[in-house]
């Protein structure tokens, strides 16, 4: 994560101003995110490897929100978004639910970006930097899909999952 060191001080006439001290890039916190992204894989691994060989399947509950409301929740789309992806239609995934695309490459980018860096052992110093605005990018991804889909229900009364 990049931190924005800042301290008040005294500027000029006295008037108070801020100053940025410096930008840090913090690795312990990388270093971890990769680790649960390899614990991420190691479970995906499993349960795909599951799934293929004894035909095991999960199956969720109806969504709730859904249910009571007529109108989708913001996470409404995200399991069928994953299966689709999983399957190779990017398109479709997108179209269900458009942060596990989003997800998914920055995943994929982060992972392969660091492994590269921790089997050069720092030669070649790719890993992407961990930041906030990724998430936020994402919430509003979430929020924007979420308020599409209910406008469509809403004024064409066409349910669009």
């Amino acid at each position: 994560m990049w931190y924005n060191y800042t301290t008040l001080h005294r500027g000029y006439k006295g008037r108070i101003c801020n100053m940025k001290i410096k930008k840090v890039r913090d690795r312990k916190q990388e270093k971890e995110f990769y680790q649960a992204g390899r614990l991420l894989f190691l479970v995906f691994f499993i349960l795909a490897s599951a799934w293929k060989l004894f035909g095991i399947s999960m199956k969720l509950p109806p969504c709730l929100f859904h249910k009571w409301t007529g109108f989708y929740c913001p996470g409404c789309g995200g399991t069928r978004a994953i299966r689709e992806l999983l399957q190779g239609h990017v398109m479709n995934s997108f179209f269900y639910h458009p942060v596990v695309v989003y997800g998914s490459v920055l995943y994929i980018w982060f992972m392969i970006s660091h492994t590269v860096e921790y089997v050069s052992k720092g030669k070649f110093r790719i890993g992407m930097p961990y930041t906030d605005k990724y998430l936020y990018i994402a919430a509003g991804i979430i929020l924007l899909q979420w308020v599409i889909k209910n406008m469509v229900k809403l004024i064409w009364g066409v349910g669009i999952i």
